[in-house]
């Protein structure tokens, strides 16, 4: 069940790319949906290192927030670790540049 409501996943799509997944983790938890189009094929090295780079950020997330850090103060540095030992990643990394949520509400 996702907010009371059985049978349902949740989706997330539409211009995601590595530096979204600390937030797409603290929101959906481990039932979802994630759907990387040009957040895996606008990977300057390909497709596949674009899987891995999107594979390495959701797993350091996981493992951060079962860890017990906060995914929405330290997100962004969460990322940034895990681009030392993945090249894919730091790659994707520098394509997407971090993001920042300074919209009007």
């Amino acid at each position: 069940d996702w907010v009371s409501l059985p049978g349902v996943i949740p989706v997330a799509s539409g211009g995601i790319h590595v530096w979204h997944m600390p937030a797409l983790t603290e929101i959906f938890g481990d039932d979802s949906v994630l759907q990387f189009g040009g957040g895996t094929l606008g990977h300057p090295w390909g497709n596949a290192p674009g899987a891995v780079a999107n594979r390495v950020a959701l797993e350091a997330c996981v493992q951060a927030r079962n860890e017990g850090r906060d995914l929405a103060r330290e997100g962004n540095a969460i990322i940034r670790e895990a681009c030392k030992w993945s090249p894919e990643l730091a790659a994707a990394c520098e394509v997407w540049k971090e993001i920042k949520f300074e919209f009007p509400a």
